[in-house]
Formats: C-alpha cells, sequence, structure tokens
C-alpha cells in the first residue's frame, strides 16, 4: 500500500510541473519562437489524447475479458493515418482554407453554414463525451483508491467517496478546469493556436507511454509463469488462456463494429478533431504523423497481453481486471512501479479531459449561446463593445459546466460497467458524426435537411439502444430493457426490431447507421439544396481540384467600410482587425480604410468565423450588409447551364459515332465545354468582382450627389468625372466580354486589306510612348521596315501588337526595366519578337495565360481577357503566338504572320 499523502503530493506535483510548462510555453509563443510546438513530432505526441485511461487501464482489462479484441482499438486508428492523404489531408485542407474551429462548425459549413446543424452536433457532443469525462474522473479515483487501499480490504471496481471533499475525481476535474481556464481559454481565434496545452499533452503523452512501457517491460522479463518461463509461456500451458489468445473464430461481426469505432473516433471525437485537424500548423506534419502516430499505438500496445496474462495467473480470482497495471507490481511488491503507472493513468485522464472540454467549450460558446446572443436585443454587441471578452468568459464557464456535467454523470454511475464498455458507448455516439462528414467531402449532393434528419436519427437510436441501458444498470430508470419502451417488445434497446441474441455494440451501431445513412441519402435525394449548400458543397468536395480562394467573395453585398470596422474589432479585436484592413488598403493602393467590396467582406466573415463559427460569422455580417445579395443563385444556374451543356455534347457524341469526321468535333466540342467548366470559378469571382467594382463606385458617388444638398461646385464636378470614368471602365470591360465572345464564334467587325505589318508595328509602338515615359522604361526597337505584305484587318493586327507591349512594358518589376523588339523576315511569315526582362511566367502558366479569364499578375487589372482576345485574333489571320521564358528571367513572345493573299 502507499501512503496516500505521497500519491496526492506526486499528482500535485505533476499537474504543478505541467502548468509551468504551459505558462512557459505560452510566453514562447508570445515571443515567436514557439517553432518546436509546430514540429511534427509534437503534433503526433498530441495526437495521442486518443489513448486515454480506457487505452492505458482498459485496454489490458479488455484483453483479459475478450482475448484479442483489443487490438482493433489500435487497428481502427492506424489504417486511418496510414490513408491520411484522402480523408485527413482533405479534412484539414478544407478546415484551414474555411477557418474551421471545430467538428461542429466543419459540419454546419459544409451544409450551408447552417446555425441549427451546428447547435446539434454540439448538443450531441457534449451529451456523447459526457460518458468519457465521468470515465476519466472514475478511472483516477478507482486507482487511486487502488494504491492506497489497505492490504486485506477488497478493492470495489468504482471506489467513490460519499463526500465529494474527500473524492480524488472532484479534485482532479476542479484541477483540469484551473488549467484549461487558464492556458485553454486564452484567446477566441482559431488561428491562436493552444501551445501550453498541445505542450502538456505532448509531455504527458510521453509519461503514460514510459510508465506503460517500464511496468510492462518488468512484467515481461522479470515475472515468471507458475510453470516457470516468462509470463507468455503461460498461455501455452493453459487451454483457458491459448483459446482466448488466438486469432481463430475472433473474427466477425464485434471485430467490425470495433474497427468502424476506432477508425471513426480518431475523426469524428470531438477532441481529435480538434488536436488533428484544428490544432495543427502544418499539412505537412500528417505526413510524418501517418507513421509515427502509428508507430505509438504499436508501444503502448506492446506488453497489453503480457499485463493480462499476468494479472490472470498471478492475481486472486475476482480482480478487477482494468487495475492490472497496477496490482501486478504491488502483489509482487513493486510499489513505486505502481506509483509510476498511476501517474500513467493519470496523464492519460487529464489530456483527454483537457482538449474534449477544451473543443466542447468552443463549441458550446460559438454554436450554442452566440446564436442566442445575436436573437437577442440590447446586447452588448448591439451597443458596440468588444465582445472578445464576453466570448472568453463564456467559453471559461463552458469548460467549468462540462466538467461538473462530467462529474456528475461520474457520481450517478457507480455500478456502470468496465472502462472499455463506457468508452466504446462514446466512440459510439461520435461514430454518427461520419457519415455527414464523409458523404460532405465526397458527395456534393447531400443536404442540409438531410444531414440534419440523419445526425437525429442516428443519435436517437444511439441514445435509445446503449445510453438507456446504462441508466437502467444504474436505477434510474426500469422497464425498458425487459419490456420495451411503452411496454412494445419490438422497440426493447437491446433486441430492437426483434434482433435478438446480438452483442449490445454491434445491434447499436447497426440500427443507428442504417438511421443514420438511410435517412441522409434519402432526403439528400429528394430535397433540393439552397444556393449556398451547393456552393459549399462544390467547395468541399472539390477541395483539391478548385482550391478556396481568398479572393472569391462569398458575400457579395454593399457595406460602409467603418461597420466593418466596428463588427471586427468587436470579435477579433483591435489588433487583428487593424492587420486585416490594413493589408486590404495595401491591396487596393488607397490610404485609410479600404473599398468595401465583396472580397474584403468576404475575409471579414471567414476571419470571423474563425473565431465564433461559420453559421454565427454569417449571421452577424449580413447585421451589417445593405442592398441585395449578388448573384449566388444565378451563379449556380450558369453552373447548372455548363453541366447541361456538357451532358447533352456526351448524348451527340454518342449519336454521332458512324461519322468519324462529326465524332472528332464533338469531342473537340466536349473538352472545350470541360475546360469551360474547369474555369467557371474564374469566371464568377473575376467577372463579377470587376463588374461590381465600378458599379459600386457608381452607385455610391450617385447617392452622395442625390443625398448631399449644398455640395460644393469642385466637389460636384470631381464625383461626376468619377462617375462618367467609372462608366467608361464598365463599358470598357463589357466591350472586352463581347469582343472575346465574337471572336470565338467568328463573328465582330473584320475589315480585311493589304497591309505591311512593319508599318503597323511602327504605329503601336507610336501609341505606347506616354506609357513608356511613364514606367521609364528602356524601349530598344530593332525592328526596320520592310515591304512584307499579307492580307488582314490592320486595326485588329495593332490591337495584337499594342497589348503584348502595353504587358511587358506594366509588368516590370526591375530597377531598370527594358523592353526590345525585332522582327523577322522570310518568304511565307513576318515574326515580330518582343522581349522583357520582367518576372516572367512560370511554365505550367504559360498555357494558361491564353485562356479567357486567366490572370497570372495578382495586381493585373481588367478580366484577363486581352492575350485571349490577341490569340483569337492571330488565330484567324492563320497565325501563330509563342511565348518563351523562366520565371524571374522575363519573357519573349513571338507573333508570326503567314503571307495571306485576298480572295
Amino acid at each position: 500500500m502507499l501512503n496516500s499523502g505521497l500519491v496526492l503530493i506526486t499528482s500535485a506535483s505533476y499537474l504543478a510541473l505541467l502548468f509551468l510548462l504551459a505558462f512557459f510555453v505560452n510566453r514562447l509563443a508570445v515571443n515567436n519562437k514557439s517553432r518546436m510546438i509546430n514540429s511534427p513530432l509534437i503534433y503526433t505526441l498530441s495526437l495521442t489524447v486518443y489513448c486515454t485511461s480506457w487505452t492505458f487501464y482498459g485496454a489490458v482489462g479488455s484483453a483479459a475479458r475478450n482475448g484479442l479484441e483489443f487490438l482493433t482499438i489500435y487497428i481502427g486508428p492506424s489504417l486511418v493515418f496510414f490513408g491520411w492523404w484522402f480523408v485527413l489531408r482533405k479534412l484539414v485542407r478544407i478546415s484551414k482554407s474555411h477557418h474551421i474551429t471545430s467538428i461542429a462548425d466543419f459540419i454546419s459549413s459544409r451544409y450551408g453554414k447552417s446555425a441549427r446543424l451546428a447547435a446539434l452536433v454540439t448538443i450531441m457532443a457534449v451529451i456523447g463525451t459526457t460518458p468519457y469525462i465521468a470515465l476519466q474522473l472514475k478511472a483516477v479515483a478507482t486507482s487511486f483508491n487502488v494504491i492506497t487501499q489497505v492490504p486485506g480490504l477488497p478493492i470495489a471496481a468504482s471506489s467513490i467517496a460519499h463526500s465529494f471533499y474527500s473524492d480524488t475525481g472532484f479534485w482532479v476535474a476542479a484541477s483540469m478546469g484551473i488549467f484549461l481556464v487558464l492556458f485553454g481559454a486564452r484567446t477566441v481565434g482559431v488561428e491562436e493556436h493552444h501551445h501550453g496545452v498541445v505542450a502538456a499533452i505532448a509531455i504527458e503523452s510521453l509519461v503514460k507511454l514510459f510508465a506503460f512501457l517500464a511496468v510492462g517491460l518488468f512484467v515481461m522479463f522479470s515475472v515468471r509463469a507458475p510453470g516457470g518461463g516468462n509470463i507468455l509461456s503461460a498461455i501455452a500451458l493453459d487451454p483457458a488462456l491459448s483459446q482466448r489468445f488466438s486469432f481463430p473464430d475472433q473474427f466477425g461481426p464485434r471485430w467490425l463494429t470495433m474497427l468502424i469505432l476506432s477508425a471513426s473516433a480518431i475523426i469524428c471525437l470531438p477532441r481529435q478533431f480538434q488536436i488533428t485537424v484544428v490544432e495543427i500548423a502544418n499539412e505537412r506534419n500528417l505526413q510524418k504523423a501517418s507513421w509515427l502516430f502509428p508507430l505509438y499505438l504499436l508501444l503502448i500496445s506492446l506488453f497489453v497481453i503480457p499485463l493480462a496474462v499476468a494479472g490472470l495467473t498471478i492475481l486472486p480470482a475476482g480482480s478487477n481486471p482494468d487495475q492490472f497495471l497496477l496490482t501486478v507490481p504491488m502483489a509482487l511488491g513493486y510499489e513505486e512501479l505502481s506509483l509510476l503507472a498511476f501517474i500513467g493513468g493519470f496523464s492519460s485522464a487529464t489530456s483527454m479531459m483537457m482538449v474534449a472540454s477544451m473543443a466542447l467549450s468552443i463549441m458550446i460558446s460559438n454554436h450554442l449561446v452566440m446564436p442566442l446572443l445575436l436573437r437577442l436585443r440590447h446586447t452588448e454587441l448591439e451597443r458596440g463593445a468588444d465582445f472578445t471578452g464576453i466570448l472568453l468568459t463564456i467559453r471559461r464557464i463552458s469548460i467549468v459546466a462540462i466538467l461538473i456535467l462530467g462529474y456528475v454523470y461520474y457520481r450517478f454511475s457507480t455500478g456502470s460497467d468496465a472502462l472499455a464498455s463506457i468508452g466504446l458507448i462514446a466512440f459510439a455516439a461520435s461514430a454518427q458524426f461520419l457519415p455527414v462528414i464523409i458523404g460532405g467531402i465526397f458527395w456534393k449532393h447531400g443536404t442540409e435537411l438531410g444531414a440534419f434528419a440523419g445526425l437525429c436519427a442516428g443519435f436517437i437510436v444511439w441514445a435509445f439502444t446503449l445510453l438507456v441501458p446504462v441508466f437502467e444498470h444504474a436505477g434510474l430508470i426500469s422497464g425498458i430493457l425487459e419490456n420495451g419502451l411503452a411496454g412494445i417488445a419490438f422497440l426493447r434497446p437491446e433486441a430492437l426490431f426483434g434482433a435478438t441474441g446480438w452483442d449490445p455494440l454491434v445491434h447499436s451501431l447497426f440500427w443507428s447507421y442504417c438511421a443514420n445513412i438511410g435517412i441522409y441519402v434519402f432526403i439528400s435525394l429528394t430535397t433540393k439544396p439552397g444556393a449556398l449548400e451547393r456552393l459549399q458543397g462544390s467547395l468541399f468536395v472539390d477541395a483539391f481540384k478548385t482550391p478556396f480562394s481568398p479572393d472569391v467573395p462569398l458575400s457579395g453585398r454593399s457595406v460602409r467600410s467603418g461597420e466593418l470596422v466596428a463588427l471586427s474589432q468587436r470579435i477579433l479585436g483591435t489588433a487583428p482587425t487593424q492587420k486585416l484592413f490594413k493589408e486590404f488598403s495595401t491591396r487596393q493602393g488607397v490610404s485609410g480604410l479600404p473599398e468595401p467590396d465583396a472580397s474584403l467582406v468576404a475575409a471579414v466573415e471567414r476571419q470571423m468565423a474563425g473565431t465564433i463559427g461559420a453559421a454565427s460569422a454569417r449571421i452577424m455580417v449580413s447585421r451589417v450588409i445593405e442592398g441585395e445579395e449578388i448573384g449566388i443563385d444565378e451563379m449556380i444556374e450558369i453552373l447548372d447551364e455548363t453541366q447541361q451543356v456538357i451532358a447533352y455534347s456526351h448524348q451527340l457524341e454518342q449519336k454521332s459515332q458512324q461519322l468519324e469526321e462529326t465524332t472528332a468535333r464533338l469531342r473537340a466540342a466536349n473538352d472545350q465545354l470541360k475546360r469551360i467548366d474547369r474555369h467557371k470559378d474564374d469566371f464568377l469571382s473575376h467577372v463579377s468582382h470587376e463588374l461590381r467594382t465600378p458599379m459600386t463606385s457608381i452607385r455610391s458617388f450617385s447617392e452622395i450627389l442625390l443625398d448631399t444638398d449644398g455640395l460644393d461646385g469642385e466637389k460636384h464636378e470631381q464625383f461626376l468625372k468619377i462617375i462618367v470614368s467609372e462608366s467608361q471602365r464598365l463599358t470598357r470591360l463589357l466591350d472586352e466580354i463581347l469582343d472575346i465572345n465574337l471572336l470565338e464564334n467568328d463573328y465582330g467587325p473584320w475589315e480585311a486589306k493589304s497591309i505591311k505589318p512593319s508599318i503597323i508595328l511602327r504605329e503601336a509602338i507610336a501609341s505606347l510612348d506616354g506609357l513608356v515615359q511613364q514606367k521609364n522604361v528602356t524601349l530598344t526597337d530593332r525592328s526596320t521596315a520592310s515591304d512584307w505584305s499579307t492580307h488582314a484587318d490592320p486595326d485588329r493586327l495593332k490591337q495584337v501588337y499594342i497589348n503584348i507591349l502595353s504587358n511587358a512594358i506594366k509588368f516590370s518589376d526591375q530597377k531598370q526595366p527594358r523592353v526590345s523588339i525585332d522582327i523577322k523576315v522570310a518568304k511565307d511569315s513576318f515574326s515580330t519578337i518582343i522581349s522583357d526582362n520582367g518576372p516572367g511566367i512560370a511554365p505550367d502558366d504559360q498555357a494558361a495565360i491564353f485562356v479567357k479569364y486567366q490572370r497570372k499578375q495578382p495586381s493585373a487589372q481588367g478580366i484577363g481577357l486581352g492575350l485571349a482576345i490577341s490569340k483569337q485574333i492571330i488565330t484567324r489571320m492563320k497565325g501563330s503566338i509563342d511565348v518563351r521564358s523562366k520565371q524571374g528571367q522575363g519573357a519573349v513572345f513571338t507573333v508570326t504572320i503567314p503571307n495571306i493573299q485576298a480572295t
């Protein structure tokens, strides 16, 4: 027996060290010295929060009761990480792009940023996690009583003190509450990672691994079997042990169920999603974690069987298998080793409670409390106060409430089952999120209504089949297990719809998934998603094909900059707001506040989503916006029309297989349509943004002229000039769009006549003289007069020369920009070579610059049609435009015109 004072002092000292570590790491993070905290090793160690007291103590207990079944708890998550490229990488990519804060925020954001869906997921997560937190308190309290128990007295499986003042579980919950209030709720933004908590979890993962390996090595090499030899030799001598720890007849529905649950847990448990997806600093960390994390699981499972065999052979019959890790060393007189094992189990329990409480507090504040506050009038938010302090207070209160809820469950579940059974209840609850997550990232047709109904159905079946039996065994309810709900035999929790003889876990997962997946798919197929649902679905499913761009506006309504600043400061704080708006001012090239265009509104909404969740952020931004919502519905209709054209093209291709030439043309048309489909996002973002900018300016200055009395003449004239200028700009943009469409269809003005390209080139150079002077470019003209002539439209050819030359002049970023012009005349062709010393064009982009709506210069104006129009003009002249370039070494454009005779 260990002295209880010694155990308490050791535990308190260990917690104090964690407090100091978290404090020190947070100081490093503030000073930007936290590179080690962001490393793949620390990330992997933090992932081992998966190994709770259930794994530490319960895996040995599970092995003692059910043999090799305990392996499924380690195999499931290992398989997920081995295949990280397919699911985990996509989850991380989406979450970072959309500033996801939690699993509730992820599901909500995918299905149209639904507030009610986020609230449902949060409630499910709290209910499902409460038994798991209770399990940790139960494990710590029981293990404390085990190692401080007076010899000769029986050890209860669930030793809970009558007074909470003398209850170890109470003090553990209180300590975790203090720790998380200090270090787990310091900031409100998802971008501010919880470095102190992650560091503490990483250290705890090493402690529990060291403790488990120490006890395991001791048992393996110091404990002898009754018949001699090491402890594993007892398996061969005992037929019952041999059968228990053999693979034949082990595989079946329960093994498959355990694999599904453990694999889903690494994604769907709120704490695992928080660590795996939200807290990851770099997507590349997944690559190393894909083998480091399974290696950790292998090490911590290495001595499970020897420990189980030792407990079964050395300890008296009836000993609690969940405590073999403690009682085997104590039985052999190695109490110090038992103390080390206790600290390992203590680490396992506290790390889980830290992350679970932190993750749930974010979900509660963002998806339960915030939506309620947004619906109340006269809140601090309405009065314009800084809301960051309120958010932090809500999260701290949520942490305390979660731990209290777990403690209450722990106190009322004194007669519950083994640790592994309690843990599997939580696993089965979180597994209900898997269908809507996997469907959400791989199936575009999933709808918010389908996800909501599916989750409700699955969760109700889970609660009825697994939670109700726990309550009845605890004496809180009675009669339902034997008689069924309302006396209906078909509605018995452990024999639902007459399915008798099934394992309770298999029974629950089967029926809950039937309800969850079936209703999710059925309703999704029979309901029409909203415009935002379709847009979000496309962004999530095509996360790698069409990566989320910060310049793509998701909220396109007009708003005053001052209101955006005020809103952002209340949620994000002053410093982050100043940084965000300064970036946009620099991008727009203005002093003071930037123009409140759709891109800025979308950026503010995304930043706020990282603090209060996507659904709440969308509600708050909508409060300060004015005017009509820009065409999400219209944009989706364009996408649908494109898809319909592609489908029609496929039908024509199938019907025209007999004619080879016709089939070739149809395939070319189909390829073109596919290319159009791939560029649809560029079309929507560039065109809508560029057209709305002058329209917004015209509207704003028109309203000023209309609403402002006594405006002086100078201002009046200035505003009218701006309106005229922006109207001209809008007209030019529309002309470009019309021009490219006419050229692509061989329409439009085309006055062909005999021309000399060298003369046209000279005219183009002369027209750009002002731009050359303005940009201080050294223009070297080595072209010479030539009598070579062809038959073409002189204005169109001049348009090509001006476009390429002006690009070379405008985009040069050198201190001494240079542009040179040469010609090469052959019998049947005239080539113009235009070179510069600008930034150059990456090899992968050289083909794309001639595609409409593609701009490879971030600072470029317009909608990217200049080179596309030039390409169409030269193609109509049966010529070619080629480009040679290396990024950072300038570019060389060659325009070649063939000798065309008049017809």
